[in-house]
C-alpha cells in the first residue's frame, strides 16, 4: 500500500521519483514488513525450512518487526498528518503486522530455533540498516525517522537515540531465545 501511494503520489518531498522509492525503502518499517512477508512465503511453501542462515533471518524478521511496533507506538505515533490511506497503510504496518507476526511465532513457531550464536548473528541486519541510513543520511541530508536526524538532533543524540532501541532489540532477542527454549516444540 506504502508503494502505491508513493507511486502515485509523485515524489512529495523528495526531489524525485526515484529518492522518493529509494526513501520509502530505507525506512525500516518497510524492510521489516518485507522480511516478514518473504519469511512468512518461505515457512508456508516450506514449513521445515531450516539451518543456521534461516534462523537468524527468521529471528531478525520477528525482532525487526517487534521493534517496529513498538518504536512506532511509543516515541513515532502522532507525529505526522497522514492521509486516509496513508493511516490504514500506518495501521497495517506498525501494528498488525506486529502482532500478528509475534502471535505467529507464539503459536507456530517454528521452535526450537534460537540459540545465542542466532541472538548475535541477528544483530548483522539492524547494525548494517543504522550504518546505511547515517552514511547515506549525511551524504543526502535526509532521515527516515525524526529521532534519527543528525541535521536536527546533532550526531551525539541521534546515536544516543540509536543505542536505545538498539538495547531494545537485544533484550528482545534475549528474550525471545528464552521463550523459545520454554515453550513446547513447533515445526
Amino acid at each position: 500500500m506504502e508503494l502505491v501511494i508513493a507511486l502515485v503520489d509523485g515524489p512529495g518531498t523528495a526531489p524525485s521519483q526515484a529518492e522518493r522509492l529509494v526513501r520509502l525503502f530505507s525506512y525500516f518499517t518497510i524492510q521489516s514488513n518485507v522480511l516478514v512477508g518473504v519469511v512468512s512465503l518461505f515457512l508456508a511453501v516450506r514449513p521445515e525450512r531450516d539451518g543456521p542462515v534461516f534462523r537468524v533471518v527468521h529471528l531478525d524478521a520477528l525482532l525487526c518487526i517487534a521493534v517496529t511496533g513498538i518504536v512506532y507506538n511509543t516515541v513515532l505515533r502522532g507525529l505526522a498528518e497522514l492521509s486516509a490511506a496513508g493511516q490504514v497503510s500506518n495501521l497495517l504496518l506498525h501494528l498488525l503486522a506486529p502482532l500478528l507476526a509475534v502471535v505467529a511465532w507464539l503459536l507456530v513457531g517454528p521452535r526450537p530455533r534460537v540459540r545465542a550464536a542466532t541472538v548475535w548473528w541477528s544483530v548483522a541486519y539492524p547494525l548494517a540498516w543504522i550504518a546505511y541510513t547515517f552514511v547515506r543520511g549525511a551524504v543526502v541530508g535526509w532521515y527516515p525517522y525524526p529521532f534519527l536526524d543528525v541535521a536536527a538532533l546533532g550526531l551525539a543524540r541521534a546515536l544516543v537515540n540509536t543505542a536505545v532501541v538498539a538495547v531494545v532489540f537485544l533484550l528482545l532477542a534475549w528474550l525471545v531465545r528464552l521463550v523459545d527454549a520454554r515453550l513446547r516444540p513447533a515445526p
